[in-house]
């Protein structure tokens, strides 16, 4: 995780607690995740976290953040 002054909102630490992404970067409002092989199974566990946990979090993700193995993970 990178050292900044960014505030981490309640939701957004517990899906990281949940979680445990191996490498991420705390961005304004969500994290980004990088560096995931099976990047499918690994957006659809976020998912089920966010859902079953009733987090205010999205999962998004497109084909620029394909090339580096990586999702992200924003407050609603």
């Amino acid at each position: 995780m990178q050292n900044s002054q960014i505030k981490v909102s309640k939701d957004l630490q517990q899906f990281i607690d949940k979680f445990e992404p191996s490498k991420f970067k705390l961005m304004p409002g969500g994290i980004e995740i990088r560096g995931i092989n099976d990047i499918h199974r690994n957006i659809a566990q976020a998912r089920e976290i966010i859902a079953r946990l009733k987090l205010r979090l999205t999962v998004s993700h497109n084909a620029e953040m394909l090339s580096y193995r990586g999702f992200e993970v924003n407050n609603l």
